[in-house]
């Protein structure tokens, strides 16, 4: 699936202005998350297809389905070991194991029956599960809600070697972008199309405590 691109002002006005969603590109088998790197791991993996080399296995690894969410972290690409933009084809189907696996960074009442409850949730898990406000092209907080998800263990060695379906250097896209924005210039921001990613498993949905996409 190459990455499919959009008018930034056309998809903000569809876009929910509040709430917990999960935004992304997506398509019957696979769904694009990204991450940001120092160059050595970076182009690793746009080279050969999976993250090998100077990339840990032992250490956990952050996935963002939500562009902008990406864009915030790692300056447009300009904070020191975020150089390398990465767009990831990942399985759907690993995807939605990934989601299906997560549990918050932090105790949540409305979902943990108590504080117990969730050290052992997070004990027995490999996937971390954080809600954070979601930002604007030009990084200021906005009410919705992005999702990042943390892997670690054997989670992070299945995402790294197995689930991705291809890797894609994005950082000449994303120096371009961040002209416009730098320029002011929201109505030639082009980015990647992304639309609610719908979740059709009623108690993963309802784990996830989703405002836009749940079953």
């Amino acid at each position: 699936m190459p990455l499919n691109t959009e008018s930034f002002v056309s998809q903000n006005v569809r876009w929910p202005k509040s709430g917990r969603v999960i935004l992304a590109q997506s398509d019957a088998d696979s769904v694009i998350v990204y991450q940001a790197y120092r160059p050595s791991i970076g182009h690793f993996a746009a080279k050969n297809g999976y993250f090998g080399g100077d990339f840990s296995m032992s250490r956990m690894t952050w996935i963002k389905p939500n562009f902008f969410w990406m864009m915030y972290r790692s300056g447009w690409g300009t904070k020191e070991g975020q150089e390398v933009t990465l767009a990831i084809r990942l399985a759907r189907s690993a995807f939605n194991e990934i989601l299906r696996q997560a549990v918050h960074s932090n105790f949540n009442q409305n979902v943990y029956a108590s504080h117990d409850d969730w050290k052992q949730a997070v004990a027995s898990s490999n996937v971390r599960l954080q809600w954070d406000p979601d930002h604007g092209p030009s990084g200021a907080p906005l009410e919705r809600r992005a999702i990042q998800l943390g892997l670690r263990g054997p989670v992070v060695e299945k995402y790294a070697r197995d689930w991705i379906l291809g890797i894609d250097d994005i950082s000449e896209f994303v120096a371009q972008q961040r002209q416009a924005v730098s320029a002011g210039k929201l109505d030639q921001l082009v980015t990647p199309s992304e639309t609610i990613y719908p979740i059709t498993d009623s108690t993963v949905a309802g784990r996830l405590e989703l405002d836009h996409g749940g079953s």
